[in-house]
């Protein structure tokens, strides 16, 4: 537990030791810092909606930048989310699924190309911050697909002898340097401050090099911490604490770009990996009147803020209603940066027209909602939503648990699917799939594409373009 305090204070003032001007020339690639939190709902921000807690440093990056109102995760789940925002493919494209955990034989493939992959063909220097994710095996950690450093875990921290659910199952969740484990069931109280300092150091040690920092916080997963600057500051108890400090986490790093005068040469994306893990109740974010949560293919469980800031490219208070997935992450940054796609099929588009201020630009057309291994469960225009006919988690019945203790769910829920007009009934509570007949015929084309493409466990499509991940014995 006190190696990573200890940590802490140690980076914090070799920070302030380094500290430096700063100046470059015009000439130097755009540096990238991707802010991925976990388990954040929709209206987890005071701009959409937040009670008891305030996000002022979020909300004034919107201020500057661009707010993605129709911004959908690759998956609502932690593994298949990064794995699809990682690599700019559908998750099950590449094989993944679920979270992964201590016993996982598989991971990413060593023939996919990750964000940081494709940055290092333009020089970047890279590093990540938090949790990872994609594989606990060595071969499938973080400096083996494009990042110089790593300082984080390899998966959710609920996964650790603690769990309030499942024990004697999980080993004790070890804390990386790079490829080395430093500590072991280090205090999650400090991972806010100890990835955004991490951070901190890594901007000033770089100011001078184009940079891609990807900072996947493992909050406001549960179990939930905050250190002690922010504990108790909220109204709304913990939660609200582990979310002003993610503020200041983001109002720090844009701080340090500030004073490394290179904020305008710096694009930030902050969004999220899935909607909030509803069953865990006071400890668990809000959908802003979304349907389900996390583990559902509702809005509620891939709807999420997206906000991205690039002074001097992205104009000030821009608000989009297009449609914008975590697989376009990948072809964006690398547009903005001047970089070459990977050489394996995407299913990512870049937004770089949007952020230029291009009104007329819809650069994304359409977006399959898959879950589990391979299903298939939704489809949308942007505006019109078609779900299929499935199996799948609610949340809608259920008692939701209080201070860290999960509520019940149900996993396996049969719903008849239905289309829904999400300009008019974003809770996707009324079906009007005999009002509109042809919109429903036109939204069965589009999933008969994605069925020949990448198949569909609940028709029984093989699909043709489908990849396997790496595997270990």
């Amino acid at each position: 537990m006190k190696t990573l305090t200890t940590f802490v204070l140690v980076v914090l003032a070799s920070s302030l030791i380094n500290a430096g001007n700063g100046n470059i020339g015009k000439e130097r690639p755009v540096n990238v810092i991707l802010i991925y939190l976990d388990d954040m709902g929709y209206g987890d921000l005071s701009m959409t909606g937040s009670v008891g807690f305030s996000t002022p440093n979020i909300d004034r990056m919107a201020d500057r930048g661009i707010f993605f109102t129709h911004y959908y995760s690759p998956q609502a789940v932690c593994s298949a989310s990064r794995a699809g925002m990682l690599t700019g493919c559908y998750p099950n494209r590449i094989g993944f699924s679920g979270a992964l955990d201590h016993r996982s034989s598989y991971g990413i493939s060593d023939d996919e190309e990750t964000i940081a992959e494709v940055l290092k063909k333009k020089g970047y220097v890279t590093a990540i911050f938090g949790k990872w994710h994609l594989g606990c095996q060595p071969r499938f950690l973080p400096l083996n697909h494009g990042f110089d450093k790593f300082y984080g875990i390899p998966y959710s921290h609920d996964m650790w002898p603690e769990h309030p659910a499942i024990k004697d199952y999980f080993p004790p969740l070890p804390l990386y340097e790079d490829n080395s484990v430093i500590a072991t069931n280090p205090d999650y109280s400090q991972f806010t401050s100890a990835f955004t300092i991490r951070a901190v150091e890594f901007i000033r040690s770089n100011r001078n090099r184009p940079f891609f920092i990807y900072l996947p916080h493992p909050l406001p997963h549960v179990p939930l911490g905050a250190s002690d600057g922010f504990k108790g500051r909220s109204e709304q108890g913990l939660y609200g604490d582990v979310m002003m400090e993610i503020d200041w986490s983001v109002g720090r790093i844009i701080e340090t770009l500030r004073e490394m005068k290179i904020e305008r040469n710096t694009l930030i994306i902050f969004t999220s990996d899935n909607g909030p893990w509803i069953n865990y109740g006071n400890h668990a974010g809000s959908t802003a009147g979304l349907r389900e949560g996390k583990g559902t293919t509702y809005e509620g469980g891939q709807r999420v803020p997206c906000i991205m800031q690039w002074e001097g490219t992205i104009e000030a208070g821009t608000v989009s209603n297009r449609l914008v997935a975590g697989i376009d992450l990948l072809p964006t940054i690398a547009e903005a940066a001047g970089a070459p796609l990977p050489q394996r099929k995407i299913d990512g588009v870049s937004m770089m027209p949007v952020l230029r201020g291009d009104q007329a630009a819809n650069p994304r057309k359409t977006f399959c909602y898959y879950y589990r291994r391979n299903n298939l469960e939704a489809v949308t225009d942007g505006r019109w939503k078609l779900v299929f006919p499935h199996k799948g988690r609610t949340y809608e019945g259920f008692l939701p648990g209080n201070d860290g203790r999960p509520g019940d769910v149900n996993e396996n829920q049969w719903f008849d699917g239905g289309l829904y007009d999400l300009v008019r009934d974003p809770g996707e509570r009324y079906d009007v799939s005999s009002i509109y007949p042809d919109v429903v015929r036109r939204l069965e084309g589009l999933a008969d594409e994605a069925r020949e493409d990448l198949g569909d466990d609940l028709t029984g499509a093989a699909g043709r373009n489908r990849r396997q991940p790496g595997r270990v014995e």
